[in-house]
């Protein structure tokens, strides 16, 4: 992974490269910004410029190699142990740090989801910032920086990443996709500036399932109380994307208001389904706005483990009605 690889965030490349030409290393970095924007594609570039044998990133001597393959001896990772990062994986990393590095210049760990420390692993890692080893780089990537504690702030050289504007990745997408206009322009929308979704699971999700799940939740009537169990139950069957088809249905009502408001089709996400959006024109304000309310509240209610089933039926019961 080369910084000539990665598509945007030229101005966090440009200072990254700067301390490197400058030899001017910070032994902590904090990468903040949203999940799949591009943090450990970046932190995995720097990384392999650091240890690079000839210095310049170059991809193909055996350092740069191993970084890419994740080998590299004087690279370490910490991830995630269920819902947290404990004391033990930060131990683990000391007793690492406080040896000389085996082949590069640098001792080097990411601790990707640095947001996720317990506070006995949060305060033993503030440690190791606080006396840093010579040649030791730690490098934390963060979607909720606001959830480490203002120690470890303080000692991390913090550098932001933002989502890639709908335009730009929705070229890529149809480069990289093979995509039509028309599908690379939702992808990005329903994305969110986020390759992981776009180029993971959620790819099948935004362009083959969404029409389908906005034309049941369309057909929903005050009568149609079978069919409104039976579309909660379907849903509940897709819990692991929930928050996501949640978006979908976002997205449905908000192009209803830009239409109802004469905005510009351009700015629609759901561009291919116009003829349905345009039918549903005679919806009040009221009512799409109730609407997103009722989505909103079960978005809170889903990430607070309630009974999944009675939050979805309600949310339907609630969009039928409004």
């Amino acid at each position: 992974m080369s910084f000539d690889t990665i598509t945007g965030h030229n101005q966090q490349k440009k200072i990254l490269l700067q301390t490197i030409s400058s030899n001017r290393i910070s032994h902590a970095y904090l990468f903040t910004g949203p999940e799949g924007v591009g943090k450990r594609l970046m932190a995995m570039a720097f990384v392999q410029r650091l240890l690079c044998i000839t210095g310049d990133g170059c991809g193909q001597c055996s350092a740069c190699q191993k970084v890419n393959n994740d080998n590299h001896p004087d690279l370490h990772f910490i991830d995630t142990d269920g819902a947290t990062i404990k004391i033990d994986k930060v131990r683990a990393l000391q007793k690492e740090l406080s040896l000389r590095p085996l082949e590069g210049k640098y001792k080097i760990c990411i601790i990707d989801g640095a947001d996720l420390f317990n506070i006995n692993a949060a305060n033993a890692l503030l440690k190791t910032l606080e006396e840093p080893q010579s040649g030791t780089v730690l490098i934390l990537l963060s979607s909720q920086p606001q959830k480490l504690i203002s120690t470890i702030l303080s000692r991390c050289q913090q550098m932001p990443f933002s989502r890639l504007p709908k335009e730009q990745m929705a070229t890529i997408l149809r480069h990289k996709l093979d995509l039509d206009e028309t599908a690379a322009t939702i992808l990005a929308a329903l994305s969110d500036g986020s390759f992981t979704k776009a180029l993971g699971s959620k790819q099948e999700l935004f362009l083959k399932k969404r029409a389908k799940l906005i034309q049941s939740l369309s057909a929903l009537s005050t009568g149609s109380t079978i069919p409104l169990f039976t579309f909660a139950a379907e849903l509940k069957a897709e819990e692991e994307s929930l928050i996501d088809i949640l978006d979908i249905f976002r997205s449905f009502y908000r192009d209803i208001l830009l239409l109802k408001n004469h905005q510009p089709e351009t700015m629609l996400v759901n561009i291919d389904l116009l003829n349905l959006l345009k039918r549903e024109l005679n919806t009040t304000t009221t009512s799409l706005m109730t609407k997103l309310k009722a989505l909103e509240a079960t978005n809170y209610h889903i990430q607070r483990n309630v009974n999944l089933s009675l939050a979805l039926e309600i949310m339907l019961m609630r969009i039928v009605n409004a």
